[in-house]
């Protein structure tokens, strides 16, 4: 009786411990799951869903959310140190800048230097840090800051006339982005090997100038021309991708250096519904074009007077250091004599938008500023082909504004020397040393037909037929006439012997017939460079200058390319 007892003490004993061990199982398995929907939560939680748990006044000291209060503490060090900071930095970059200001000095100028150089007691303030981990091995870091100096900065300057003048540059005011580069990244401390710095956006640079004791407008030109030459010395010599590079740790930092990556060939082709900025008669716009403003990197077309379609047709290549940051800039003005030219427009495109080796055919719309582009009024457009080749490519592609596209084996050879060793080196030679290519072929055009083309018959149809032509040859071809359609047909083929396919355009003209003569309907402007590009392609084509309308078009080359030593533009 004694065992049976005891087996069922036992027995129920052992079934309490089980029942609650997996009862503190489950409890504990519930807490884990609840934890682990906590932790979800707490990650997907926003800075505004912590702000309501918690108040501002719980914060500790370190935890902040937005990026003007995490550089906080940095401004007020800097505030504290900012007079050992303006008296060691004001000697150094004195010291540094001068050479810069020489180089850049106006030829009105013999002498342009310092007399007084100090930073002012008022620091500059950082507004926002953010981090770009780009590549494996650095970290780049982007701070913004704002300046509003009150330094003393006087000019000592003296012309060839003899005159000696001390200028002020004063009320200088900045706002700008400054990017850091901590590359390569390694073990010892402090854990990178060199810092990269250069200002990589100028959102504001602005200063005036003073003679001390004089009126500096008494010298025409030269208030201009030193401004100029401050901006100058900064966009060429600290804008990005310009960087400056302090080595850390021993070692070779030469990769960091800035380099050219590629070659950007332009093609300025036309611009169309320009504003009109004279009163009588039309503008006469010209073109600037850039990729870094600079006057020696900057090129500027021929002025079309009296034209607000302008047909330019010339081409330039840019040095490409960045492909990732750069935009080339274009700016449209109307060319008023001998005094200043009046801005119609501008417009700019990112080089990260292009794909290397493949031609881009674009219109843009110009505006009165890229920087603030409050203005909705229309200024017109401007038509561009664009082509970015980056040095090296490997996919076959091959440069047709390059000097050796259109060399046969044999010339090649020729030009190389009787050593064999061709005599340009290097890519950025080819660039200076280039002869201008001309690539002559026949150019096979078929119109195949009209879509959608504007009403110009009273009875609500059109006689439409197209003329083409060869813009350098003016060599002509016309199809036939297709009666009382808008949507006309015609599946004909025209041949062009062309000398300089690289130079030359084609100009297709919609016109409508008439028993007693012809209007006028639209046209259509076409580069060569991709068809001598691709050999073979079909496109379609908006009707410019008409309500509406498009050409369907078909387009072969068959090149003999031929190479001439001439050193003229395009």
């Amino acid at each position: 009786m004694g065992f049976i007892v005891g087996v069922v003490i036992g027995f129920v004993v052992g079934f309490a411990i089980i029942v609650l061990f997996v009862r503190n199982e489950n409890t504990r398995s519930k807490l884990r799951n609840d934890l682990a929907t906590t932790v979800a939560a707490f990650a997907r939680m926003t800075v505004e869903d912590s702000r309501k748990i918690l108040p501002a006044d719980f914060y500790p000291s370190w935890v902040v959310f937005s990026q003007r209060q995490k550089l906080t503490w940095l401004n007020q060090h800097l505030t504290k140190i900012w007079p050992y900071v303006d008296e060691a930095a004001s000697d150094l970059i004195k010291t540094s800048v001068e050479p810069v200001l020489e180089q850049y000095r106006p030829i009105i100028l013999s002498s342009l230097k310092f007399s007084r150089f100090t930073l002012g007691t008022v620091a500059p303030q950082f507004t926002g840090v953010s981090i770009i981990e780009d590549e494996a091995d650095s970290v780049t870091m982007e701070l913004e800051m704002q300046w509003d100096a009150n330094s003393s900065i006087i000019l000592d300057i003296k012309t060839y006339l003899g005159v000696s003048l001390p200028v002020q540059v004063k009320d200088i005011g900045f706002t700008g982005v400054f990017r850091l580069i901590f590359k390569p990244l390694v073990n010892e401390f402090p854990c990178f090997g060199a810092v990269c710095f250069s200002l990589r956006k100028k959102k504001k640079l602005d200063f005036t100038l003073k003679v001390i004791g004089g009126d500096i407008s008494t010298i025409p030109g030269l208030s201009d021309a030193i401004e100029s030459t401050i901006r100058d010395a900064i966009e060429d010599n600290i804008m990005w991708p310009v960087r400056k590079i302090i080595p850390i740790l021993p070692g070779d930092y030469s990769d960091l250096e800035l380099k050219p990556v590629g070659i950007l060939e332009v093609k300025l082709v036309q611009a169309r519904d320009l504003t009109n900025k004279d009163i009588i008669g039309k503008s006469d716009p010209y073109a600037v074009l850039y990729v870094r403003p600079l006057p020696d990197k900057t090129k500027k077309s021929k002025t079309i007077n009296n034209e607000l379609n302008p047909i330019w047709n010339e081409h330039y290549e840019f040095v490409i250091e960045d492909a990732t940051t750069q935009h080339l800039v274009v700016r449209i003005y109307d060319d008023e004599g001998v005094q200043a030219s009046e801005l119609i427009g501008c417009a700019e495109v990112l080089l990260r938008d292009l794909e290397p080796g493949k031609v881009k055919d674009v219109w843009l719309n110009l505006v009165k500023d890229l920087e603030i582009q409050r203005d909705t009024k229309y200024r017109g457009q401007v038509h561009l082909e664009l082509l970015y080749c980056p040095f090296g490519m490997e996919n076959g592609f091959t440069n047709p504004f390059s000097s050796n596209f259109s060399m046969t084996s044999l010339e090649k050879v020729i030009k190389s020397g009787a050593n064999g060793i061709d005599a340009i080196e290097n890519e950025k030679a080819v660039t200076q040393k280039k002869k201008e290519v001309i690539i002559r072929g026949v150019l096979s055009v078929t119109v195949i037909s009209a879509e959608d083309l504007p009403i110009v018959d009273l009875m609500g149809k059109a006689d439409p037929y197209v003329v083409l032509t060869m813009k350098k040859s003016e060599a002509k071809h016309k199809t036939r006439v297709v009666n009382d359609s808008l949507n006309p047909v015609w599946n004909q083929t025209f041949d062009f012997v062309v000398e300089d396919g690289l130079h030359d355009m084609l100009i297709l003209e919609v016109w409508d017939h008439d028993t007693f003569g012809k209007d006028y309907m639209g046209r259509c402007i076409l580069t060569l460079t991709r068809v001598i590009l691709e050999g073979e392609y079909k496109d379609t084509l908006q009707v410019e200058g008409a309500k509406s309308g498009k050409l369907n078009l078909h387009l072969k080359w068959m090149p003999q390319p031929i190479l001439r030593d001439s050193g003229s533009e395009f």
